[in-house]
């Protein structure tokens, strides 16, 4: 049986059906990266480094994978290209975003990753669905939870529940 570690991702989207991306984005790493242990609820903001853009929705899940990192960045960006998204401009509309926040307590410093994610604590839309499954994480470079990053941030961006009281991914039925 293959040794697993878990990975918090923040999936984004501000383009289509947003709320259908994401489930597939869901569907999608469940198949291809490993299972989905918690999902967040799905948060709405606006759009963060290029403001002049659609609202975006969020939400981070956490899963199983026995890929290592690279692998992992590898089939992310498979689903990613999967889905539709093309990479032209930073900070530009995207259909699916897919980035990992954390790679269990590794730290990961490649050309191509940067684990745990460099920005996560200067982003409020990331910091929000994360606290809400895992407040008490603590990240392994700075030595804060979540609850704590979240408190520190200097982004004030506002981050709203999206459609309260309504299904998550694992009442959803596929």
């Amino acid at each position: 049986m293959p040794v697993t570690v878990e990975a918090y991702l923040l999936l984004g989207t501000n383009m289509g059906d947003r709320e259908a991306l994401l489930t597939h984005a869901c569907d999608e790493i469940a198949q291809e990266i490993g299972t989905l242990l918690r999902v967040s609820s799905i948060y709405e903001t606006g759009a963060w480094g290029n403001e002049d853009q659609p609202d975006y929705l969020n939400q981070v899940v956490l899963t199983a994978t026995p890929l290592q990192p690279l692998q992992l960045l590898e089939k992310i960006n498979g689903i990613e290209t999967g889905m539709g998204r093309t990479r032209i401009n930073r900070w530009e509309s995207r259909l699916i975003d897919i980035d990992i926040l954390y790679y269990a307590d590794r730290v990961v410093a490649e050309p191509s990753l940067q684990v745990p994610h460099p920005q996560l604590p200067n982003r409020r839309f990331a910091l929000v669905p994360l606290h809400e499954i895992a407040p008490q994480l603590v990240h392994p470079l700075l030595g804060k939870t979540t609850a704590d990053l979240l408190r520190l941030t200097a982004d004030q961006l506002p981050v709203r529940l999206f459609k309260p009281d309504t299904y998550t991914y694992e009442q959803h039925e596929l």
